[in-house]
C-alpha cells in the first residue's frame, strides 16, 4: 500500500503556509506520506476529482477560490460546513467522499489557547465583515453561547449573513461600532483589512471595558495596527496565526490518523517564516 497523500488546492496557492505546518508534524510524528500544494484553476476542478481515485488521495484542504466549486463532488458535508457554506477540509470515511470546515474549531481553539479565561465573563463579541472568516467566527462564538453582533460597511450582507443563523446573531452599521464595544467582551476583526497591501483597519477601541479580548483573523503582518493599539490600551490581543494552526488538526487526523498539537516550536517556524517574508513597515 503507497504512502497516504493529503493536498492543499486553490488558485492562487503559492502562499499557502499549509504545507509547511503539515510537513512538520509528518516529520515530527514520523509519519511517511506527504501534503502537496496544488494550483487548481476553477475550471479544473472536474477533471481533479475524476483523478482523485487515481491519484491515490486521501484528503486535503480546500482554499480560496474552490471551498463552494467542490461541494457537488462530495458524497456529503457535515454540519459545520452545512453551516458556514463551505468546505475547507476533505477526508475518507469508508467509500464516502467527505466535506467539513474546520475554521471555527480554528477559530476557538486560538483563543482557548491565546486568551485563557476569554469566555468566562459576559458573553457579547462585535464581529467585523459578513465573508467566511465572520461566519466561521459567528458559528464558534454560538456554540459558546456568545451573542454576536454582525457590523459590516454594507449592512444588508451583514443582516443576511445574520438570518442566516437566527437566533443569537444580529447585524449593525459601521456608526454603531462605538455603543456596541462598550458592550462587548470580545472585538473580532474578520475582514481582510490591516493585512500587508491592504487598506487600514481605523477603529478607536477607546470605548471597551477593561480586560476584553480583540482578535484580529490577519495573520500577515503578525501585529497589526489594530492589536498594537489593543496592547497600548491593555486590552488583550489575539492573532489570527493560532486560527491557522488549530484548522489543521483535524484534517491531519483524518489523513493520517494521528491528532497533531499545536506546539509553542511550531508556532515559531511559522512565526519566523512570516516576519522573513513580510516587508517592513
Amino acid at each position: 500500500m503507497s504512502d497516504p497523500r493529503a493536498f492543499v488546492i486553490g488558485h492562487p496557492i503559492a502562499h499557502s503556509r499549509s504545507p509547511m505546518l503539515h510537513g512538520y508534524w509528518l516529520k515530527h510524528y514520523g509519519i511517511a506520506g506527504s501534503y502537496e500544494k496544488l494550483d487548481v484553476v476553477p475550471e479544473a476542478i472536474p477533471a481533479f476529482f475524476a483523478a482523485f481515485d487515481r491519484e491515490g488521495w486521501v484528503g486535503g484542504n480546500v482554499t480560496v477560490p474552490h471551498k463552494l466549486a467542490v461541494i457537488p463532488f462530495l458524497d456529503r458535508i457535515d454540519p459545520a460546513a452545512e453551516a458556514m457554506g463551505a468546505v475547507n477540509t476533505i477526508w475518507r470515511e469508508g467509500a464516502d467522499l467527505v466535506g467539513g470546515n474546520t475554521d471555527a474549531q480554528g477559530f476557538i481553539g486560538n483563543l482557548d489557547d491565546r486568551a485563557p479565561g476569554w469566555d468566562a465573563g459576559a458573553k457579547r463579541a462585535v464581529v467585523l465583515g459578513a465573508g467566511g472568516a465572520a461566519r466561521a467566527a459567528a458559528y464558534g462564538l454560538l456554540g459558546r453561547g456568545f451573542a454576536v453582533t454582525l457590523c459590516n460597511r454594507t449592512l444588508d450582507k451583514a443582516e443576511a449573513l445574520a438570518a442566516h443563523f437566527g437566533r443569537g446573531v444580529a447585524a449593525a452599521d459601521w456608526a454603531a461600532l462605538p455603543a456596541l464595544l462598550a458592550q462587548a467582551t470580545l472585538l473580532v476583526n474578520a475582514t481582510s483589512l490591516g493585512m500587508v497591501h491592504q487598506p487600514p483597519l481605523e477603529i478607536d477601541l477607546t470605548p471597551m471595558p477593561a480586560g476584553g479580548v480583540v482578535y484580529d483573523v490577519v495573520y500577515v503582518p503578525l501585529e497589526t495596527e489594530l492589536l498594537a493599539a489593543a496592547r497600548a490600551r491593555g486590552l488583550r490581543p489575539v492573532d489570527g496565526l493560532g486560527m491557522l494552526l488549530h484548522q489543521a488538526v483535524e484534517g491531519f487526523q483524518h489523513w493520517f490518523g494521528t491528532r497533531p498539537e499545536v506546539t509553542a516550536e511550531l508556532r515559531a517556524l511559522l512565526e519566523a517564516d512570516i516576519r522573513a517574508k513580510t516587508p517592513a513597515g
